[in-house]
């Protein structure tokens, strides 16, 4: 067992960021652009010279910021709140397309996209204004309970409804609740 987690280890990829204030901040899992993937060499740890795997993840969060949070604004919703939904739903990928033939950004169903007037789902402003306003209609019909409204965002809002008002029992769509939370939390705390 200590073998497989000192292999497990040894496999990870390890990222440094120094500060303004000079600290050193060591990580699996980078937040932003700042942080430079480390490789063992001869001579001790160095920065790797390519870039890390998900630096377009990076790239189109920086990139699509504006839009998400002049979006949030417009919506009354948190910024961060659509950012852990877009990571989650697509990390970012515009071009995202699930099993189920959800698209873009927000992965809008075809249905969702019709309702919510997004006419070209992989264009990530649109689809940002579609996702953002189904978010915001669900949050009213579950009285702000966001746990519903993420719940329903996943698995539609009549699974929720048919389930008694509760995240319905699907391993999917409790995962998917788990995860967006968690960013949420994170992004609350990182994004001013």
């Amino acid at each position: 067992m200590l073998l497989f987690l000192v292999n497990t280890l040894a496999q990870a990829d390890i990222y440094k960021y120094i500060d303004k204030h000079g600290h050193l901040m060591l990580t699996d899992n980078p937040t932003h652009e700042g942080y430079k993937r480390l490789v063992k060499t001869w001579k001790g740890w160095e920065e790797a010279k390519e870039l890390p795997e998900n630096f377009n993840l990076l790239k189109n969060k920086k990139k699509f910021d504006p839009t998400i949070r002049s979006v949030a604004k417009l919506y009354q919703l948190p910024h961060a709140l659509l950012h852990a939904v877009i990571t989650v739903e697509s990390s970012y990928d515009p071009n995202a397309i699930s099993r189920a033939g959800a698209v873009g950004l927000m992965q809008l169903m075809p249905e969702t996209a019709k309702r919510y007037g997004v006419v070209n789902r992989k264009n990530p402003k649109e689809n940002i204004f579609g996702g953002t306003r189904y978010l915001q209609y669900l949050l009213k019909l579950f009285n702000n309970d966001m746990t519903l409204a993420l719940a329903a965002y996943n698995a539609g809002e009549n699974a929720v409804i048919r389930y008694g008002k509760k995240i319905p029992p699907y391993k999917e769509t409790q995962n998917y609740v788990r995860k967006v939370l968690k960013y949420y939390k994170k992004y609350q705390d990182s994004m001013s």
